[in-house]
């Protein structure tokens, strides 16, 4: 029954694949636009990454792909120094699968993943209630880019805008990611300083 899925969710991933990765030409507005509140409670405003590249991600603790927290911290430490910022957002937007308070999902975070990249307080991330950010990202890539599980991936350019979508299927190990983060940060601009949550 697995492998059937899996095959379905690659056939899938491939034939979106050029939709994903592809510029958004017409962009109205940056990233640097949107602010989420902390985990901690306090403003978590994108602007100040500005210079940055950036990987927004939707997360939940009680996922098959929660796994992939590993993987978003491994890229945080590895490609932090060179101007790549990773941000969890935690949402209970598919199959409630982050149903916990923020200080559970934390605990959780740094407990079970050793997490210290920025998180976000528990966000909607679908549908009329979506947060700015995710309302934004669809009406700039369209609805196919936007999320459809736990652990989609927006990757956002040093200047603020949307450079692709990443469907939960793709690891944050997975060569077109990497590639593209290695891109973006190849890219040069500004790097700023900024303290996660």
């Amino acid at each position: 029954m697995r492998a059937p899925f899996t095959k379905l969710a690659s056939l899938l991933f491939l034939a979106l694949l050029p939709t994903m990765l592809r510029a958004a030409p017409e962009q109205t507005g940056n990233a640097y636009d949107f602010t989420f509140d902390g985990i901690d409670g306090n403003p978590l405003p994108l602007a100040a990454w500005k210079g940055k590249a950036m990987l927004v991600t939707n997360t939940a603790s009680f996922c098959g792909f929660t796994k992939q927290y590993a993987g978003l911290q491994q890229l945080w430490e590895k490609y932090e120094s060179k101007g790549l910022v990773v941000v969890g957002v935690p949402s209970n937007d598919f199959g409630g699968q982050e149903p916990e308070s923020e200080d559970k999902i934390k605990e959780f975070c740094r407990g079970a993943f050793g997490i210290t990249f920025p998180l976000t307080a528990k966000t909607v991330v679908r549908g009329a209630g979506a947060h700015p950010f995710y309302q934004w990202a669809k009406s700039v890539l369209g609805d196919k880019a936007a999320p459809a599980w736990n652990f989609h991936k927006y990757l956002v350019g040093r200047d603020g805008e949307l450079r692709a979508a990443f469907p939960a299927q793709v690891p944050p190990d997975h060569p077109d990611l990497i590639a593209a983060i290695e891109r973006e940060l190849a890219s040069g601009g500004a790097v700023t300083s900024a303290s996660g949550s």
